[in-house]
C-alpha cells in the first residue's frame, strides 16, 4: 500500500489542498514519458534553474508557458527534408511537453538555448505585504520590511 492518507491534515488545516493533492499525485507510479531529460538546480536562496537537454531544437521550435504555479515548456519539430537516407536513426526528433509546478511568487526570469540546453532561471520573489514586519513598541507604532539580509534591523 503505496498510499498516503492525509485527511486528518486536511480536516484541520485551511487552504493546503493544492499542497496535499500534489503529494498525493506524487504517490502514484509515474510511467511518463522521460524526454527530454532535465535538471532543476537551487543557485541562491530565491534563485533556481531549470536545464533541458533539447538537442537539435532551435529557439523557434521550442515555446516557454509561465502561468500561476506552472511553466510548460514545449517543443515541437516541422519535417525536415533531409537529402540522404537514414540508416539508423538514434537522435530523439518527436516533439515534447514537459510541465513543471512552481510554488507562489516563483516567475521566469530569463530562458536561454545554448550548446543543445534549454536554460531556464526562476526566482522567487516574495510581495513587500507578505515579508515579515518589526512593530515598534511604545506610543507611535511603526511599521518596518525586514530585509531577509539584514535581521539585525530594529524599528525606532
Amino acid at each position: 500500500m503505496n498510499r498516503l492518507d492525509f485527511s486528518p491534515y486536511r480536516r484541520s488545516m485551511v487552504g493546503f489542498d493544492r499542497l496535499f493533492d500534489m503529494l498525493e499525485n506524487q504517490t502514484r507510479p509515474n510511467t511518463g514519458d522521460k524526454y527530454p531529460p532535465f535538471n532543476i538546480e537551487r543557485r541562491g536562496e530565491d534563485a533556481y534553474r531549470i536545464t533541458l537537454a533539447v538537442a537539435g531544437f532551435k529557439p523557434g521550435d521550442l515555446d516557454i508557458t509561465a502561468q500561476q504555479n506552472l511553466l510548460v515548456v514545449q517543443g515541437s519539430r516541422g519535417e525536415e527534408s533531409g537529402d540522404g537516407e537514414y540508416l539508423h536513426v538514434g537522435i530523439a526528433q518527436r516533439g515534447f511537453e514537459r510541465r513543471f509546478e512552481l510554488a507562489d511568487y516563483v516567475r521566469v526570469e530569463n530562458a536561454d538555448l545554448s550548446d543543445g540546453l534549454l536554460i531556464i532561471d526562476l526566482v522567487r520573489e516574495i510581495p513587500d505585504a507578505m515579508k515579515p514586519k518589526k512593530i515598534a513598541i511604545g506610543s507611535q507604532i511603526k511599521l518596518e520590511v525586514v530585509d531577509s539580509d539584514d535581521k539585525s534591523s530594529a524599528a525606532a
